[in-house]
């Protein structure tokens, strides 16, 4: 696995993860599904993801996008 599929991988868990704790937790949650959404589209546009930085330091090898 390289970084950008882990990075895919982690934001799926991430969306999942958030709709689930909005279901048995709080709608507040959702605001977390929204700032997994904000991070993948300015990390299109800019190249910058503090996940890919994560993933890259945990030795994972450089993907073709980050």
């Amino acid at each position: 696995m390289n970084v950008s599929k882990a990075v895919q991988a982690f934001a799926g868990f991430m969306v999942l993860l958030s709709l689930f704790l909005t279901w048995e937790v709080s709608p507040w949650f959702m605001l977390l599904t929204a700032f997994v959404g904000l991070n993948l589209l300015q990390s299109a546009f800019t190249g910058f993801c503090p996940a890919a930085m994560v993933f890259r330091r945990m030795g994972l090898p450089s993907g073709s996008t980050f």
